[in-house]
């Protein structure tokens, strides 16, 4: 078993945070499976191994103490990170996953499909109007802000202040660029949400049941109920990662089709290949670049030894290009069929929200492909800097209706 120490040593946080992460990528595909990164990391290039190991039961999503400690201090934003279904196991992260899927399944979705038309017909309106469009912040936030904040149950007078929280208590998913300013607001945050999030429940409490998540929660029995806390995180978590996915989806997409408007040009003449076009998205330039993971135990890897405790960074972005699994990988291909990309993760902590952001992207590409002409930029574009997840501040559009 050979330990690979001549491999360079690389920051996945580096490489997702540049403007064109993928050339990086092929290079560490090519020198195999597995490259030695900072801190005795260890990231994962290929298709193949980057799948198995997101099943694999060895390895888990939550980590060390020591380390969250020393990245957050033992304040609100360690307890959150502790308590969120992403790092939770199972029979913990089962309960979880049932409750907060009641909400977020595929049928349940399904029937959102109309009001998330309306939602984004709303949105647009204005733009087209003024002849300017910015996709992130007119459209590809304030879509999925406002249907997460109904799934969830939040009044609409109340979504404005309760956004602003959560862009605060987003940067706990940071921790590599975290500041102590950062951290202040990570915890000034928490308390007021979880305040209002109690608040929420207890004025549901008199009204169980119906569509949104805080009056299912009465309908619990006694005994399957979450706490209070749990709820309370896991709504924030899923609010979070409800804007977060469908804002680097539906940005990476545009930015892709203006810089190919030959498939722009082909879904404008085959609207049907939509749905195959949002995955190829999440593949060409997926919203989630890598993801964490830690041994619980060795795990043999490629011909490498991972010891017990060891972090492993598993590079979606780069499984996604891989030339083994995808046919000319480097190209976008609206129409690739198949398509099995890695964008939403896999395994025990596959992406929750998989079914409502394909449908709001999906919602979204129909009208930008079926009623809005794009006449080309209104200014430069802003690359959002994150250490693993892809997506833009600012894209703006000049457009207008077709």
């Amino acid at each position: 078993m050979r330990a690979d120490t001549a491999r360079p040593h690389l920051s996945a946080a580096f490489l997702a945070t540049q403007d064109d992460p993928y050339p990086a990528y092929a290079q560490l595909r090519a020198r195999g499976p597995l490259s030695r990164a900072e801190l005795g990391q260890w990231l994962v290039t290929g298709h193949s191994v980057v799948s198995t190991l997101l099943r694999d039961n060895r390895l888990e999503s939550r980590m060390p103490a020591e380390y969250t400690r020393l990245t957050l201090g033992d304040g609100p934003g360690a307890e959150f990170l502790d308590r969120i279904v992403l790092t939770r196991t199972p029979p913990d992260h089962t309960r979880l996953r049932r409750f907060i899927g009641r909400a977020l399944g595929t049928p349940v979705v399904r029937r959102l499909t109309g009001h998330i038309g309306a939602a984004a017909d709303t949105l647009l309106d204005p733009a087209l109007q003024r002849g300017r469009l910015d996709v992130v912040t007119d459209l590809a936030v304030p879509l999925p802000v406002g249907v997460v904040c109904d799934l969830i149950g939040i009044p609409i007078p109340d979504r404005p202040e309760v956004l602003t929280r959560v862009v605060s208590l987003a940067k706990v998913f940071d921790a590599a660029n975290l500041t102590p300013g950062d951290l202040h607001d990570i915890n000034a945050a928490l308390p007021w949400l979880h305040d209002y999030l109690a608040e929420l429940l207890s004025r549901r409490r008199e009204q169980p049941g119906g569509p949104t998540l805080a009056g299912m929660y009465w309908e619990e029995s006694a005994t399957d109920r979450l706490a209070i806390a749990d709820f309370a995180d896991n709504m924030l978590f899923l609010f979070h990662a409800g804007f977060e996915t469908t804002m680097g989806l539906v940005s990476n997409g545009v930015a892709a089709l203006l810089a190919h408007p030959e498939q722009l040009r082909r879904l404008r003449a085959d609207p049907a290949l939509v749905p195959s076009a949002v995955e190829e998205f999440l593949r060409y330039d997926a919203p989630i670049q890598n993801v964490i993971r830690v041994a619980r135990e060795p795990v043999e890897v490629a011909g490498v030894k991972i010891r017990a405790g060891r972090t492993v960074l598993l590079l979606l972005g780069a499984a996604n290009r891989d030339a083994a699994v995808f046919d000319d990988a480097e190209r976008l291909d609206v129409g690739r069929d198949p398509n099995p990309h890695l964008g939403f993760g896999g395994g025990l902590h596959h992406c929750l929200g998989t079914a409502l952001a394909r449908l709001m992207s999906v919602v979204v590409f129909e009208r930008l492909v079926g009623a809005v002409e794009i006449l080309g930029p209104a200014g430069p574009p802003v690359r959002r800097r994150h250490a693993s997840l892809r997506s833009y501040d600012q894209l703006p559009l000049l457009v207008r209706a077709r």
